[in-house]
């Protein structure tokens, strides 16, 4: 007897989507899948928004799982925060918060690279949301102008040292 679709549980839906999609994008999606799990063993699957693969970890999320005609998409809640030195996000790339790994047909993918990412995003969730601390460009700019303030004080130092040895003498 086939269970009501109610009934079912998350990773049975997500089995459940795998296996209707019958390609290469079910292939990918399961292998993608396995990598997240490779990566954060303590991963729970969720089934949300109208059928999106979701995937959690102590109560945030990692990333969603969604399939197009032409990609499947990896969208990281927080992806933004995220340092990703292989390059992986390719899409989703102009917001402040969520970014996107799209994978289209025969794509090559450097597991090693998206593994570090999900860990990286399971940290982040770990830290309560905040990213490691990196100094940003705004940061950098602020320091700086402190720096040349300091040298301009120096410079004028010379100066007003002349013109009270002045008063004085």
């Amino acid at each position: 007897m086939k269970k009501p679709e109610s009934a079912k549980s998350p990773s049975d839906l997500i089995d459940q989507r795998i296996a209707e999609l019958g390609d290469w994008r079910g292939v990918t999606l399961a292998k993608m899948r396995k990598l997240i799990h490779d990566a954060d063993p303590e991963v729970v699957e969720e089934w949300k928004w109208m059928g999106t693969p979701t995937f959690y970890h102590a109560g945030g999320i990692i990333c969603t799982g969604e399939t197009y005609k032409t990609v499947v998409k990896l969208t990281f809640a927080k992806g933004a925060a995220l340092t990703d030195p292989a390059k992986l996000f390719n899409s989703s790339l102009e917001g402040n918060v969520r970014r996107a790994i799209d994978i289209p047909e025969h794509a090559k993918i450097n597991e090693a690279a998206f593994k570090a990412l999900v860990r990286a995003a399971v940290e982040l969730i770990e830290s309560g949301g905040k990213p490691k601390a990196k100094p940003s460009k705004s940061a950098k700019v602020v320091k700086s102008a402190k720096a040349t303030s300091k040298v301009v004080k120096s410079a004028k130092a010379p100066a007003k040292a002349k013109k009270v040895a002045k008063k004085r003498g």
